[in-house]
């Protein structure tokens, strides 16, 4: 959250009462605790300058928690360049500090390169920053449990909308039980870069409520204190609907122009690009049976031209996921779990010049089945014994292939460890 907008001034009354008529004003608690308007970073490298900013704000559930499933998806398949244009912001909507740790710990250990690399960060909230929700009023027959909910889910996008405004170029509100498509990414910066002389506040790349809203950062300022203003009053993806009420209705005219009006200030990306795969809401004992209709398949794995080989391997194949059909592009390879010692083996039907590889395991349904602690050996026309040229490091084997060993008659990936999940190849691709 910029400092320099809500941190109180008090050497200028003039910036003080100004803050007071916006944020103090719509929670006037907050004049108790200046500084409960500052995140608590608890993991993150102060990433800045991305083009896009993923804001996934996440609470305890009495049920399955997806969170992990969520950033597994986002982060699959992301190239080194993607990785360093990008930030994902997780907001633990949490005032209990020995869970926002758990939930810090267990992202640290199932994404370390997203957070060393500073892809990856996670703020809470100052234990002041909500109000007592006990005050609240019911509206539109919904109980005191929903309207807590709904009033805290407003608190929740803004504060995380305040924190990313200077972050980057875009901004991605997203939930933390949605699924990704592989090229979600690309697809979105292609279609922000392509819509951009249009004057649309958003752009949508899933149909379901929040989901996959991009916003221009320098808007995101307005449209916090929108929500602040009456986050006691209604849900935030009405209060979104009345932001463009108010930008683009002329009370003058009908109900139709108020809609062609709103239509140019939102613009829809098909297919779409997130999907929402809990069950379980984060408000306790309701169930959401929401599944966006546009979302279509996805690609489980990618086909190449590989060269002529013959193919063996110690490892046994899972039902049609075998070698050979992954080899020609015709699905992913998926086996038992491995142990020390299992191999794969291609052996060229001629040796040839290879410059480089690409072996990428697991896909984005089956994050978890990857190797682990196996290399990548190559077999040089005139030698008998294989070179190690290289590992796979968080599911994914890609290196070059020195002159001096050219031309390859093997490439052979082997397990140097047991492991306890199976294993899942759904990539090769070498060049020449």
């Amino acid at each position: 959250m910029s400092l320099d907008t809500l941190k109180p001034l008090t050497d200028s009354p003039d910036q003080e009462m100004f803050l007071q008529s916006t944020i103090y004003y719509f929670m006037p608690h907050l004049r108790e605790h200046p500084d409960s308007l500052v995140p608590n970073v608890v993991l993150g490298q102060g990433r800045r300058g991305v083009s896009v900013v993923l804001g996934i704000p996440t609470v305890k559930r009495e049920k399955q928690s997806y969170l992990m499933s969520t950033l597994g998806s986002l982060f699959y398949g992301l190239t080194f360049s993607q990785q360093r244009d990008l930030l994902v912001i997780v907001f633990v909507a949490e005032t209990d500090f020995d869970y926002v740790g758990s939930i810090a710990k267990a992202i640290s250990k199932n994404f370390p390169k997203e957070v060393h690399l500073g892809l990856l960060e996670v703020i809470s909230p100052s234990r002041h920053y909500y109000p007592n929700f006990t005050s609240l009023r019911e509206t539109f027959g919904d109980s005191k449990d929903r309207v807590k909910w709904r009033t805290k889910q407003n608190l929740d996008f803004s504060f995380l909308m305040l924190y990313a405004q200077n972050k980057g170029t875009y901004y991605v509100q997203l939930e933390d039980d949605v699924f990704a498509k592989a090229s979600y990414y690309s697809d979105m910066k292609a279609f922000a870069t392509q819509e951009a002389s249009k004057p649309w506040l958003y752009l949508e790349f899933s149909q379901l409520g929040f989901i996959g809203k991009l916003f221009r950062t320098h808007d995101l300022p307005m449209i916090a204190q929108f929500f602040l203003m009456f986050h006691r009053d209604k849900p935030i993806d009405w209060l979104l609907d009345h932001i463009l009420w108010v930008k683009a209705c002329n009370p003058e005219k009908d109900t139709k122009d108020c809609s062609e009006q709103k239509a140019l200030l939102k613009q829809r990306y098909k297919p779409s690009l997130f999907q929402h795969i809990g069950l379980h809401s984060s408000l306790p004992g309701k169930l959401q049976h929401l599944k966006d209709k546009d979302f279509g398949k996805q690609t489980l794995y990618q086909g190449h031209n590989n060269p002529a080989a013959e193919l063996s391997s110690s490892l046994k194949h899972y039902q049609q996921h075998s070698l050979d059909r992954a080899y020609k592009g015709e699905d992913f390879f998926w086996a038992l779990a491995p142990i020390h010692g299992d191999y794969i083996l291609i052996n060229f039907t001629q040796p040839i010049h290879i410059s480089g590889y690409l072996f990428r395991s697991g896909n984005i349904e089956i994050t978890g089945d990857k190797f682990y602690n196996t290399s990548v050996e190559v077999l040089p026309m005139f030698s008998v014994c294989l070179h190690v040229s290289g590992a796979f490091e968080n599911g994914v084997a890609e290196g070059k292939i020195e002159e001096a060993l050219q031309p390859i008659s093997a490439l052979r990936l082997v397990v140097r460890s047991d492991s306890d999940v199976w294993v899942l190849l759904m990539h090769f691709n070498k060049g020449s």
